[in-house]
């Protein structure tokens, strides 16, 4: 796909926004069922089913997706995605690349073992490594323009209201 079919793709939906910006709100969902026989969930994911329990650092077997992680691969596919829509829309130069990102946990929050340390992550780092020949300052819009239209990324840094509620089947 070059910039032109991304145009292409992108501009009836960009006009549809425009004159009616309630059609724009989308409100994704994830399910998952609570595993009766150990600790796990099992996420339905739109392709597969998976499986995530306890990390090794709490208690679990290593054989499940952790969430944790599963957040990490989140926001690597989510800024893979945006940064190769950005590289097209402005005709970057780009042969290949890969993206990673790594987080610091301090387990102790999550176990309850230390009231000051946190529950989740302390730190997220984010890293593109690209095969391009691409000018610094295209680089930097390139950079730019992926954080501001990552969802995960943009969530992650500026957290939305969250709420969470139990019902019962009772």
């Amino acid at each position: 796909m070059d910039a032109q079919d991304l145009r292409a793709l992108q501009a009836p939906l960009k006009d549809k926004y425009k004159d009616a910006p309630e059609t724009a709100v989308v409100t994704l969902k994830a399910r998952g069922a609570l595993d009766d026989s150990g600790i796990a969930c099992k996420v339905e994911t739109g392709r597969a089913l998976v499986e995530a329990g306890l990390h090794p650092a709490t208690g679990g077997p290593g054989t499940q997706a952790c969430s944790g992680d599963m957040l990490l691969e989140a926001l690597v596919a989510c800024a893979g995605v945006t940064l190769k829509a950005v590289a097209t829309a402005l005709e970057f130069k780009l042969r290949g690349g890969t993206v990673s990102a790594e987080g610091d946990l301090d387990f102790r929050g999550t176990l309850g073992v230390a009231k000051d340390a946190p529950v989740g992550f302390r730190a997220i780092r984010l890293r593109f490594d690209l095969d391009t020949d691409e000018p610094a300052e295209r680089i930097a819009t390139l950079t730019k323009l992926t954080e501001r239209y990552c969802v995960v990324y943009q969530t992650l840094a500026n957290p939305p209201p969250m709420a969470l509620s139990i019902e019962t089947g009772a």
